[in-house]
């Protein structure tokens, strides 16, 4: 990622915007695999890890928008693309408690920000991916699998089904969300902002 300084200069921000953006997907998708790790239930969860899930999940995004985001409502333009996920709405207990909530927080920080600086030519946009098949992900596969005494496509089902099933039969490929945000971040998508995009293969069963 791009050294940062701050105030950034004003011939920097678009690639340190598009470094951040790149960053923060990044995290997300690897945080939302880690998480899982944890120990079961809200009761094990002591208050550095809380902190560490809004750190991570919430205050990396404030503190990226506080320094970033002044600049493009004095220029009229930019893009802001938060990574939240679906646990924002589907937490799991067992698991990842206050990632999910963080994650929660997030979304509505990110709708809060849409609705003041959109009429200033800033669109502020939401992805949400589901499970994503990263690195990290695949590791924590592959444990899974030996844990259960099964092999990789036994461990995939398993965490499928700890999320009640994807009905597009896999995970979300990292490129693909990938692809999502670079849509959202182009002139295509002018008319996008204050809205969130799902992208997890069906996995949330409501509208």
């Amino acid at each position: 990622m791009l050294p940062l300084t701050f105030p950034p200069p004003k011939d920097a921000l678009p690639s340190l915007m598009l470094s951040a953006i790149v960053s923060a997907a990044w995290t997300s998708l690897c945080t939302s695999s880690a998480a899982r790790r944890l120990q079961p239930g809200f009761a094990v969860l002591d208050d550095q890890q809380w902190h560490t899930a809004l750190d991570q999940n919430l205050f990396a995004a404030v503190r990226l928008d506080r320094a970033l985001v002044p600049s493009m409502v004095e220029r009229g333009s930019g893009v802001v693309i938060h990574v939240t996920s679906i646990q924002d709405r589907m937490p799991l207990p067992e698991a990842t408690i206050a990632y999910a909530a963080a994650k929660a927080a997030l979304s509505n920080y990110s709708k809060a920000l849409s609705k003041e600086v959109s009429p200033k030519g800033v669109r502020v946009v939401r992805v949400s991916p589901g499970w994503v098949e990263t690195a990290g992900a695949v590791g924590l596969v592959t444990e899974i699998a030996r844990q259960n005494a099964t092999d990789y496509e036994g461990g995939r089902k398993l965490v499928m089904d700890s999320l009640g099933g994807i009905p597009l039969g896999r995970p979300a490929k990292p490129e693909e969300v990938a692809d999502l945000v670079t849509f959202l971040a182009s002139p295509r998508a002018a008319s996008i902002t204050g809205t969130e995009y799902v992208i997890d293969g069906g996995t949330v069963p409501t509208a």
